[in-house]
């Protein structure tokens, strides 16, 4: 009861300032406590000359950190927005004024345990930039090396719990009284933001990613990730290699400082492809302030804040879809999706692939430069309430980050369609792991598999039969017949068995 009453109020303080803005658009979307939205028009401001989504942009900006990433999570939500709005959001910005030098240097010391001079030799007081979750101080360690230091915001942790309680209260209001919206998996969609904000305020956890991107391109000249100094870390505090570079958004810059914009986009291109398709774990805010072009040419990527997994089986049925989009093979795009369980089984094949047609056609009917792959995605989401379709959080985060690659590929150079870059890649992915012997290989693993499973197979029956011939000497005084159809395996069964495995496995090799 307290929590209602609680969240209540602070519903009535969001719709006031959604009213300030003439933004009650997705409270009455969603059908949230239609009295109280009636009551906050009285408020609302007429005659706003500003887009939707600018106007939804400005009020979430208003309320603080937790709602401007709730609106930057909201972006890839084509399914519940316009893509006007959705676009508007994608725009807002991360930005809030910094906090003071001192209460940086206070959490420092109280993170690392030791005084901020015996960590750094100097320490800048002025962040270089500053966030909704943390800002950043360029520093010198002890022995020479310069780098950055990222510091959480003081309290930002409560903060936060306070604003998730009431979006997932939010979520659960909608799922129990609106069932055409539970499709959508609203408290689902809640708990996935709740778990990116957590890594987020969790700086260990951002090193690690960082870290882990690192390896992942340890041995790749055109990409890698700043080096972590994890002495100089902990839960608050993140100290990491600075990057003397340039930023990847700002065309002009790369030209001055003697890169090519083309092959700056190609590396992209390639990176992005890699970390989707070959890893399986991506930079998932690759906007053009969180890249640098080293002056050997090489991409560095900073803030790995949010970064995205993808399956193995998801990585397959997205170089599928890819490609099939590309092609302009509508019917191949539709049976993807219906191998994959996208899209109900009780829907008709024909009708869903004639919707894909009605997508993609105004899409690559344009010229190749025009062409949005992310857009696409976008639109895909769209169709998903006529044909029943659940959501794949997972898509909607590469989705997002698609379209951010996009803009950034745009700037480099607009003429140059950035996943064309990428396909040759994304096909030769297909044929390695989805070719006739790439599936003839995972069919004999499969076996070799299954065959290693059939002395300890064997072994459970012969005990079963066992115990069944127990039972049956007392109950009845006559010798069992089980033995008798299922003899234990003599050493020439085992052999062969042992023959085939052998065989198999040169095969395999």
């Amino acid at each position: 009861m307290f929590r209602a009453v609680r969240n209540s109020w602070r519903l009535l303080r969001v719709t006031l300032s959604f009213a300030r803005h003439d933004a009650l658009f997705p409270l009455e979307t969603l059908g949230i406590a239609p009295p109280l939205i009636a009551w906050a028009r009285l408020f609302a401001v007429r005659r706003d000359s500003r887009r939707p989504g600018e106007r939804l942009a400005a009020a979430l900006q208003e309320m603080g950190p937790s709602f401007i990433k709730l609106g930057q999570a909201l972006s890839t939500r084509a399914d519940l927005l316009s893509g006007e709005v959705a676009a508007d959001l994608a725009r807002l910005q991360d930005h809030l004024p910094a906090f003071p030098g001192e209460l940086a240097r206070r959490t420092i010391e109280r993170e690392l345990g030791r005084p901020v001079e015996a960590v750094y030799a100097r320490f800048d007081d002025t962040p270089i930039a500053a966030a909704s979750i943390a800002q950043v101080h360029f520093a010198t360690t002890t022995d020479g090396r310069d780098v950055a230091v990222k510091v959480l915001r003081p309290g930002i942790e409560a903060a936060f719990a306070r604003d998730l309680d009431l979006f997932y209260w939010m979520a659960e209001l909608v799922e129990r009284t609106q069932p055409r919206f539970r499709r959508l998996k609203p408290v689902e969609s809640v708990k996935a933001f709740a778990d990116v904000v957590r890594v987020e305020m969790d700086l260990r956890m951002e090193a690690a990613a960082a870290e882990e991107l690192g390896e992942n391109f340890r041995d790749d000249p055109d990409y890698r990730a700043p080096a972590i100094d994890w002495d100089r870390t902990a839960q608050r505090v993140m100290t990491q290699e600075r990057v003397d570079g340039t930023p990847i958004g700002d065309r002009d810059a790369i030209i001055a400082a003697g890169h090519d914009p083309n092959e700056v986009m190609r590396k992209a291109a390639e990176a992005f492809f890699y970390q989707v398709f070959r890893d399986g774990f991506f930079h998932a805010d690759m906007h053009g302030g969180n890249a640098f072009v080293d002056r050997q040419g090489c991409i560095v990527p900073v803030d790995f804040g949010i970064m995205g997994r993808v399956d193995s089986d998801t990585r397959g049925h997205l170089a599928e879809l890819l490609v099939a989009f590309l092609r302009r093979d509508y019917r191949a795009v539709a049976e993807v999706q219906f191998r994959a369980g996208y899209v109900p089984a009780n829907q008709s094949l024909e009708m869903f692939a004639q919707a894909c047609r009605a997508i993609g056609e105004p899409i690559f009917g344009k010229p190749s430069n025009e062409i949005s792959i992310g857009r696409l995605l976008a639109h895909l989401l769209r169709v998903t309430e006529q044909f029943e379709m659940t959501v794949q959080p997972q898509l909607l985060l590469l989705q997002k980050t698609m379209l951010m690659a996009e803009g950034m590929g745009t700037r480099l150079n607009p003429h140059v369609n950035i996943w064309e870059l990428a396909r040759p890649l994304i096909e030769d992915w297909m044929r390695e792991h989805f070719g006739p012997r790439a599936t003839l290989e995972r069919a004999a693993g499969d076996l070799v598999q299954g065959l290693r499973r059939v002395p300890r197979l064997i072994d459970s029956l012969h005990l079963v039969a066992e115990r069944e011939r127990r039972k049956a000497e007392r109950d009845v005084a006559e010798p069992p017949f089980f033995g008798r159809f299922w003899p234990r395996p003599g050493f020439a069964e085992a052999v062969a068995v042992l023959a085939l495995i052998a065989a198999i496995m040169a095969w395999w090799h």
